[in-house]
């Protein structure tokens, strides 16, 4: 069925958003729920076909082109085809550089619009940014180096706004600047604020790979970005709503972020010990899976 549910995306328009989302959706289900080895020969099919890459880098651009919805919390048609269209990506993203996958043709992004995507969300439903963000993550964990992904000059709408990359830190973190790290970092911060449990897995899974993508890059700014005071006070907002304990996944995986990066002005040993205090009176056999392994590599960093 891939070849061709993917012959007929590539014969779609972006905006054939009721025909093209249901059909990105199979393909984004085939690469998730198979065998390993139907995986790589699905990622083959896929990657074959330019006429479905030039596809998904049309639908991927109407992100930025279409003006954003009256209803932010309403997922249009089109919002829903963007959602396909970025997760599909990612996944592809993945694949490709597991199975080293044989890439006919490449896709092109400028990396301003996507930071600017998360950073100015214009009323973006909340799915919309858990994709977007899940791309990013993607990106990041490959350090902007794929033979799928083209990474394309800053935006010059937007050069005026950017710093010149010719401090040390913006050349070590290349093709990312500070400005960009810091604005990201205080967005994505705003977005777990929402507490929404999809948006917040996506949001700390990206916070994560973004700080070891830093770590790697120029440790000096990994550690400032990681030990940054409005963590502290981000970590205190998603304590005081209904579920005021320690054992909520996303709390668990921010305080094992800032352990590992020793952000002692984050974390305390006050935390730490409420922590372990709360575990040991918890039901564990009765704790959702995402908090069981939150706490388990919690644990494993202390």
């Amino acid at each position: 069925l891939l070849f061709p549910v993917s012959n007929l995306c590539g014969k779609c328009r972006p905006r054939d958003a009721d025909l093209l989302q249901p059909s990105l959706n199979f393909l984004y289900w085939s690469l998730h729920q198979t065998t390993p080895c139907s995986q790589q020969r699905a990622v083959a099919v896929l990657l074959s076909n330019v006429s479905l890459l030039e596809l998904l880098q049309k639908v991927l651009e109407c992100t930025w082109l279409r003006s954003p919805p009256s209803q932010p919390a309403y997922l249009s048609p089109e919002d829903a085809l963007l959602c396909s269209g970025w997760l599909l990506v990612a996944s592809l993203l993945l694949y490709q550089h597991r199975y080293n996958t044989e890439v006919h043709q490449t896709l092109s992004l400028d990396l301003t619009e996507v930071l600017n995507a998360v950073i100015f969300r214009k009323k973006k439903p909340i799915l919309l940014l858990v994709s977007i963000v899940q791309f990013l993550r993607a990106v990041l964990r490959q350090n902007f180096s794929s033979s799928l992904l083209v990474i394309v000059g800053q935006n010059t709408a937007q050069g005026a706004m950017q710093p010149q990359p010719s401090s040390l830190q913006d050349a070590a973190l290349h093709p990312l600047a500070m400005a960009q790290v810091f604005s990201l970092v205080v967005s994505l911060q705003n977005l777990l604020v929402h507490k929404d449990l999809l948006l917040s897995q996506a949001v700390v899974a990206c916070l994560e790979t973004l700080v070891e993508y830093l770590y790697v890059k120029n440790q000096d700014v990994a550690l400032h970005v990681a030990s940054q005071p409005w963590h502290r006070f981000l970590l205190f907002t998603l304590l005081n709503g209904g579920q005021k304990s320690f054992l909520q996944p996303e709390v668990l995986r921010l305080m094992t972020l800032f352990l590992r990066y020793q952000s002692s002005n984050i974390i305390s040993q006050k935390e730490i010990t409420q922590i372990l205090q709360e575990a040991t009176e918890a039901n564990l056999a009765e704790l959702p899976e995402a908090t069981s392994r939150a706490l388990h590599l919690f644990l494993c960093q202390v």
